[in-house]
């Protein structure tokens, strides 16, 4: 399968800069020294072969926010209308902030969310 990107960096974490979970995230990289490159929602957009490739890999379900408040903030019939990835492609094109985040893709393994287990067992620690 073809590289979403091409950078110096081994590894893009895509987020939100002022969502407290992506925050955490970039800490504990930059606490280990581990290098990546920040892909901004707000500010880049949400690539949508990056989309694509995830909901083949986990599901759309997996990557959209039901627990979050820009989920609860729709109202209930345009929640209802997310019921494959085409409408959840659209949704999220609608407002990047219903994602789970961060999505952290190092060559081609991915991380949705963040916990200081699943990061330090991705990393080997």
């Amino acid at each position: 399968m073809a590289r979403l990107f091409s950078s110096e960096f081994a590894m893009k974490l895509y987020g939100i800069p002022n969502c407290s979970t992506v925050r955490r995230a970039r800490a504990w990289l930059e606490t280990r020294d581990i290098p990546y490159e920040f892909h901004d929602f707000k500010k880049q957009g949400v690539p949508e072969a990056l989309m694509r490739e995830l909901f083949h890999l986990l599901g759309w379900e997996a990557l959209v926010n039901r627990g979050g408040q820009t989920w609860r903030k729709f109202p209930e019939a345009r929640r209802a209308q997310v019921v494959d990835a085409d409408s959840a492609l659209a949704l999220i094109r609608e407002n990047s902030s219903v994602l789970k985040r961060p999505i952290l893709d190092r060559d081609g393994q991915y991380q949705v969310g963040f916990s200081e287990e699943n990061y330090g067992a991705f990393f080997g620690e």
